[in-house]
């Protein structure tokens, strides 16, 4: 399906969606109760992001912290941040997708989902390394490849220069000492 039709349906599929659910349960329970339930599950929306955010980014902090790159809770804490933004839109519809996205094992089967049909492409020094995963450990890999595969590049002379370039948003600043020792 192509992604404008996909839109398209999702624009104007939601807002019918909750129109609908807003007739029927505004019908069943009444409008006072109806809009009680919207406020409430915009306030229990925003304590669960405060909640969920502050120790997804205590993870991130710990994953960084052991030299692992954090690429899951990276990803759970943008499905965080997207269920606080659909909690907070008023509507039942939407407020059943937020508290779904809250639910932790949810989370992680969307994210194998997205992994599994995902290529992450590493450029480090430079250099396209290929397809890594997000786990791979920060210590290796600027040196190596896949299957400890050298990747060091050495420059000649002749491929190397230390003349400055006027184009160049890198300006040599007079403060920072001279890497080749010369004045």
């Amino acid at each position: 399906m192509p992604v404008g039709l996909l839109l398209l349906a999702v624009f104007i599929g939601v807002p019918l969606m909750e129109i609908a659910a807003f007739v029927v349960i505004g019908g069943k329970i009444g409008l006072g109760w109806t809009l009680a339930m919207v406020v409430i599950t915009a306030v229990i929306g925003s304590a669960l992001l405060r909640y969920q955010s502050f120790s997804t980014f205590q993870r991130i902090q710990r994953e960084m912290a052991e030299g692992r790159v954090p690429g899951e809770a990276l990803g759970q804490g943008v499905m965080i941040f997207v269920a606080g933004l659909l909690l907070l839109t008023p509507g039942f519809v939407t407020d059943a997708l937020g508290f779904l996205l809250f639910v932790p094992a949810v989370r992680r089967g969307i994210w194998h989902f997205v992994r599994a049909r995902m290529s992450v492409n590493v450029m480090q020094g430079g250099t396209f390394h290929g397809s890594a995963g997000f786990e791979e450990d920060f210590g290796r890999g600027f040196n190596e490849g896949p299957a400890g595969e050298d990747r060091v590049i050495d420059l000649s002379e002749d491929n190397y220069s230390r003349k400055p370039n006027p184009d160049s948003p890198w300006k040599d600043r007079p403060d920072l000492p001279d890497p080749n020792g010369e004045k």
